[in-house]
């Protein structure tokens, strides 16, 4: 793997739930905004983030569910929200409004990319570019994206990367401080409602 990240620390929120999540379908750059839970849940991870404190810049997707979830987020610290399109969520092409399927491993092993999608190593590329650009910012930084983005950050911090990632749950991602190759993932606990 050629892509490597900056070796800086930095937390990572993947958007609320949206309707489509809820019926178990591919988003990929359709751009479903949050419903109701979604946004309760944006709400309490901006509570958790807020109560963890120290974060000095929120980068996010522009697509609205990461959006608007980084906005909640970012009110509650009391921060601007910034954009990169290297955040938006993977093109999933055909896939796109269709049930989540059993392709995503050959996928994400090059064997199988969807009619008019984004191969899993150009989204690895992409989003590695683009968290390398947040951590260049002021820090401790927010990255507000998304699920299969987070899949192929997975890669580089050397873990399994088809493992779903929970929605509106901030995740601290920190490098190995014996100069390993495996970086720790940490879910936070979620303030209580």
């Amino acid at each position: 793997m050629g892509e490597s990240l900056n070796r800086i620390p930095f937390w990572f929120l993947r958007h609320g739930e949206t309707d489509w999540n809820a019926q178990g379908l591919s988003q990929g750059r359709t751009d479903i905004p949050l419903n109701g839970v979604g946004l309760a849940q944006a709400r309490r991870a901006a509570k958790t983030l807020a109560g963890i404190g120290g974060i000095a810049t929120v980068v996010a997707s522009p697509l609205v569910r990461a959006k608007v979830t980084a906005e909640i987020a970012a009110e509650a610290l009391g921060l601007p929200v910034e954009f990169d399109e290297g955040l938006q969520e993977v093109n999933f092409g055909e896939q796109e409004g269709q049930p989540m399927g059993d392709w995503y491993d050959d996928w994400i092993a090059g064997h199988y990319t969807p009619d008019r999608a984004e191969p899993f190593d150009a989204l690895l590329a992409r989003a590695v570019a683009a968290i390398n650009r947040a951590t260049a910012r002021p820090g401790p930084v927010l990255v507000v994206a998304h699920g299969a983005l987070f899949r192929a950050l997975r890669v580089a911090f050397g873990h399994e990367p088809n493992v779903r990632t929970p929605n509106a749950l901030p995740i601290r991602c920190e490098p190995p401080a014996d100069g390993g190759s495996m970086w720790a993932v940490t879910p936070a606990e979620l303030a209580s409602e």
